[in-house]
């Protein structure tokens, strides 16, 4: 099956239909593996490697946070392509995404471990490179399958249920954070998580077996095709790599420095910045339970993506104005509600979105992985930009963290007006 281009408007839309149906067992299963890899990504980044940084450098913590971080973040932006390229050609007789699900979680599993013990930043620095690197590639491949076993009609409520493993996964981190003290046990049991999930979902995987071998060789012009495609011809794709990009940037890349916001700003300890960050975590899973499938189950009902994600993305804008001009820590904990609301139906909407942009059936894992280089660059960018903006805040009066997330916000406020370029998908 191949795509259809579509010259008038220089797009071309993959025209896969998909499977007529999908296979028992394949949501639980999508749930399950997509919280088991999102626990193991988000407690290090929401939470556990701000305090693990902490312990070993008080005095450079924001500026070594932002280093880990954002290197981190740019090993996932080209593992997960990759991964989806090289999954996409994969001939294996286990299938095209088994052995990247299973393989990049057990090897996230042991950089994880590595990053509990070790007492030297660039140690944390080298684990946590691998960690996004291999938990990316299982990621590339779970999303992946939502291609190959979901026909485009139903795809918005499966993605929701990978929205769902994503609340749960945030919350699980705080609860964890909140519970357990020791950093070895704060990074080793979400990796054990994310194992034990994906091994559970490789075996109810009805997976695709590729019996015919791609045609040209993996090269070096195929590597470094895994990380680019030309705009003027995927339109399309383009502006949903933009909208994605610049909202996941309001989302993924703020949220980094709340620990530090909450131990800064208002004064709190350790423990009780970790309680904070639990009961905002929760009141944000709360609304994204409830936005994700709703948002997902509407706009199948409705055939209509792109109000929904200026929607998302207008509602995660107001949370984040909350939290910058939080007066209290109450308010915080609201603040994070509302971005919860609006990330919840965002997250479902525009993954189902993504999957009807792709330029070629058979490369939507690498096309998909090529999309979420939007989620993770984020994550890399942010971390680098941050102490600057938080300086020049701190510099002119209105607080380095207001300063931080006023600036969130005017990203994603851009990333939920811009799908509107989008023509092909109402």
């Amino acid at each position: 099956m191949t795509a259809t281009p579509t010259p008038a408007d220089g797009r071309a839309l993959s025209q896969d239909p998909g499977p007529a149906t999908t296979p028992r067992g394949y949501g639980s299963g999508l749930t399950l593996a997509a919280f088991g890899v999102y626990f193991a990504l988000f407690t290090p980044v929401m939470v556990a490697m701000a305090f693990k940084i902490q312990h070993i450098d008080p005095e450079g913590a924001v500026g070594s946070l932002g280093l880990v971080l954002g290197v981190g973040a740019a090993f996932a932006l080209v593992a997960n392509p990759l991964a989806g390229r090289l999954s996409d050609r994969s001939t294996a007789r286990f299938g095209k995404r088994r052995p990247f699900i299973v393989g990049g979680s057990l090897v996230g599993t042991l950089a994880m471990a590595v990053i509990g013990v070790t007492e030297s930043v660039p140690m944390v620095l080298v684990a946590w490179c691998l960690a996004q690197a291999a938990y990316n590639g299982a990621l590339a491949a779970i999303i992946a399958t939502l291609h190959d076993q979901v026909a485009p009609a139903r795809r918005g409520r499966y993605s929701a249920l990978i929205g769902i493993g994503t609340p749960l996964a945030i919350l699980g981190a705080s609860v964890l954070a909140n519970l357990v003290a020791a950093d070895l046990w704060r990074f080793l049991l979400p990796g054990l998580v994310a194992t034990v999930a994906s091994i559970v979902f490789a075996v109810v995987l009805d997976d695709v077996v590729r019996t015919v071998p791609p045609v040209e060789p993996f090269r070096v012009k195929e590597f470094f095709g895994s990380f680019v495609f030309d705009p003027r011809t995927h339109r399309d794709f383009g502006w949903t790599w933009l909208t994605k990009f610049f909202v996941m940037f309001g989302y993924a890349g703020i949220a980094t420095y709340i620990p530090y916001y909450l131990t800064d700003t208002f004064g709190l300890a350790e423990a009780e910045a970790t309680e904070v960050i639990l009961a905002a975590n929760m009141a944000s899973t709360v609304a994204m339970l409830v936005s994700s499938p709703l948002g997902g189950w509407l706009s199948d009902k409705l055939g209509k993506r792109r109000p929904f994600v200026t929607a998302a993305g207008l509602v995660m804008v107001l949370g984040l104005l909350l939290l910058a001009l939080a007066p209290s820590v109450a308010m915080v904990v609201v603040a994070q509600g509302v971005v919860g609301f609006g990330a919840g139906s965002f997250l479902s909407v525009d993954q189902a979105l993504a999957t009807q942009v792709l330029p070629n059936a058979e490369d939507a894992a690498k096309d998909l992985g090529v999309l979420n280089i939007a989620n993770a660059l984020p994550q890399s960018l942010a971390p680098a930009m941050a102490p600057s903006i938080i300086a020049v805040g701190t510099a002119v009066g209105i607080g380095g963290y207001t300063a931080w997330f006023l600036f969130g916000a005017f990203v994603a406020f851009f990333g939920a007006v811009l799908v509107y370029r989008i023509k092909g998908v109402r």
